[in-house]
């Protein structure tokens, strides 16, 4: 019998939720990133309009690891996805098969959903990680680089409509 259960999160849980990605970011790092509140995870993921989902992987009823998702769209493909935001376990409990149920109903989802792909991003340097997703048959896109927009670049380039002038470059 498993120790474990993954179960769909629910309005409640957005404090235990919020206790994840803190240990999330202090693992990665990034905890001076965190400005995340419960009332805006409760807001994007069960407000009128949700923007993602989150699944708890649970033990003897406390969470102990958290799977957050969004739908992506491929043009390609014609196809909807998802890509995993965040994929976290505490680390006493890494190595029990919690990150693998995870992603493993994550990858349910998807596939009940019609999705034609599943994508994450990973730090470089977080080789466990990287070995795991390997082990699963996950691969790297080396090709790809990934960008953003965010901060005072963001709110300059989404300020009104920009007039297109003949100096623009032309964006393939």
């Amino acid at each position: 019998m498993n120790e474990f259960i993954v179960r769909s999160c629910h309005a409640g849980d957005c404090s235990e939720i919020l206790r994840l990605i803190r240990e999330l970011a202090v693992y990665e790092k990034l905890e001076n990133h965190v400005i995340a509140t419960e009332d805006q995870l409760r807001e994007h993921l069960f407000g009128s309009s949700p923007r993602a989902e989150a699944l708890l992987a649970e033990r003897q009823g406390r969470a102990v690891g958290f799977a957050l998702y969004f739908t992506t769209f491929s043009t390609f493909r014609g196809q909807p996805g998802i890509y995993l935001e965040d994929l976290f376990v505490e680390p006493d409990h890494r190595g029990r098969g919690v990150g693998k149920q995870l992603l493993g109903e994550v990858a349910r989802i998807a596939v009940e959903r019609g999705c034609g792909r599943l994508e994450w991003s990973v730090l470089t340097w977080n080789r466990p990680a990287i070995g795991f997703y390997e082990s699963l048959g996950a691969r790297p896109l080396n090709d790809w680089i990934m960008y953003r927009l965010d901060e005072e670049p963001l709110r300059s380039m989404g300020q009104g409509r920009r007039e297109v002038t003949t100096n623009d470059q032309d964006i393939p």
